[in-house]
């Protein structure tokens, strides 16, 4: 094999099935994590694809063998295996895995992997050595060699403890009788909608409910504005408060207001942080550095403290746990909350907007419609280019005049709109987000003018 396998990520595993990744390639992975982070029991859940029963046997299989304890959560949301970790940690839970490729096409899988009490896992705290180990065919035969005692496959105890713990944010009896579309993608959110409807006062009108890996309606990821059209058409149709949708395996959650219109998780991560704020005074609030105008107003306003940190799961969660920050949001709809192992949820979110409709005795586009004049933005646009750097560099000295910041690719701010110019992690593509104070116009034109330099 490789030096380096070509599915890994700087926080996770993605590759297409079979080349990429397969089930001796997720064996080999699992098992070097556990031995890696020396874990003596580790957690195990799956998404809805096809190809995942079969990776995750072949990961329980080399756990076992090495005589590592395996708890088999099934099919769940990555949100399940982080609860699963972080509350079993008192019962010697040392690690978890969920093999999902989330939004990726249907001939896609991965894994994602926290450590003791769900703690993150990225390239720089344990990742890479994970797949130096994963690609050497001379450890590989050396760890399987010699007798070992197995290892005990553990029975999971059901959905309950993290259903009630998911509860446990709101005030499940003062919420307002809402009618919700809920759109699962077909992805793994469904079962678990299910659950919390015994418990909710809301009717729901539910969309591609099923997990069905075969992806009947496409590829689970709202973000796609192709893949809007659906829910917001249910909405209209049946005349629902608000419109949730969710990627396969539910860690993002994206949210419609009562016209069908699409709202950026941008406005949903000030709204949040400014609501967290009310229970916890002072606290820090974490975002990343794509869109920050608004959410840095909402949480000065609230009195709470706007850090700025790296985009991606791993660097907010670490980030979080060093600043013991009480709420983290993405504008890609990505939500942390301390007291969720310091994780993302796509549950939780939908259900504290609720309750602040409740609350506050307004719509969600009453509650964003002046954040959204007051901070208007391009949403996320996608470039693929030949040389990222040598388009990040020249967008650099075109915009030499404007302050600088490089938290997380290029950053630019004018007085009057400012703008994000990032590479991604997995591919040659720039990501450009855009915003002005109050100025659709200028939004129009700046965005247009580095689109042409980017793209020339």
């Amino acid at each position: 094999m490789p030096d380096r396998l070509a599915c890994f990520t700087a926080y996770d595993v993605r590759g297409r099935i079979p080349d990429e990744l397969n089930e001796e390639i997720a064996a080999r992975i699992g098992l070097a994590f556990a031995v890696h982070f020396s874990a003596a029991r580790v957690v195990v859940g799956r998404d809805m694809r096809l190809s995942s029963p079969a990776i995750v046997s072949a990961i329980t299989g080399a756990l076992l063998a090495h005589g590592i304890d395996v708890v088999d959560i099934g099919l769940c949301g990555t949100e399940e295996m982080y609860f699963a970790v972080f509350n079993g940690e008192k019962e010697g839970v040392d690690g978890g895995i969920m093999v999902t490729a989330s939004h990726n096409p249907a001939d896609y899988n991965g894994m994602k992997f926290v450590r003791r009490g769900a703690r993150p896992v990225s390239a720089d705290s344990g990742l890479a050595q994970v797949a130096e180990m994963a690609a050497s065919d001379a450890w590989w035969q050396e760890i399987r060699a010699g007798e070992r005692e197995p290892g005990h496959l553990l029975e999971a105890h059901g959905k309950d403890a993290y259903i009630s713990h998911i509860l446990s944010h709101v005030q499940a009896d003062s919420l307002p009788p809402l009618k919700l579309v809920v759109n699962a993608g077909n992805g793994c959110a469904g079962p678990v909608v299910d659950l919390l409807e015994q418990h909710l006062p809301f009717t729901l009108v539910k969309l591609n409910h099923e997990p069905d890996g075969t992806f009947p309606n496409g590829v689970p990821n709202p973000l796609l504005p192709e893949k809007r059209e659906a829910t917001a058409r249910m909405v209209r149709e049946h005349g629902a408060d608000m419109g949730i949708a969710w990627d396969g395996d539910f860690d993002r959650c994206f949210l419609y207001d009562g016209t069908g219109r699409f709202i950026e998780g941008y406005y949903i991560v000030g709204l949040l942080a400014a609501a967290i704020l009310e229970q916890h005074p002072g606290a820090t609030i974490l975002h990343d550095p794509r869109l920050i105008w608004n959410t840095q107003e909402m949480v000065l306003a609230a009195g709470g403290r706007p850090v700025m940190t790296r985009t991606g799961h791993a660097f907010i969660k670490e980030k979080m746990r060093e600043t013991n920050a009480v709420y983290g949001g993405e504008m890609s709809a990505h939500h942390y909350f301390r007291n969720f192992g310091y994780c993302d949820s796509g549950m939780l979110p939908w259900l504290l907007v609720c309750q602040l409709m409740g609350r506050r005795g307004k719509t969600l586009a009453e509650m964003v419609e002046d954040r959204m004049r007051a901070y208007p933005v391009s949403g996320e646009i996608n470039s693929r280019v030949a040389d990222p750097d040598l388009v990040l560099q020249q967008v650099e000295e075109h915009y030499r005049d404007g302050e600088k910041d490089y938290t997380d690719g290029l950053s630019v701010t004018y007085p009057r709109y400012r703008f994000n110019l990032r590479k991604s992690n997995t591919e040659p593509v720039l990501r450009l987000n855009v915003e002005t104070r109050a100025d659709p116009e200028l939004l129009r034109e700046k965005t247009e003018e580095l689109l042409a330099l980017i793209r020339q």
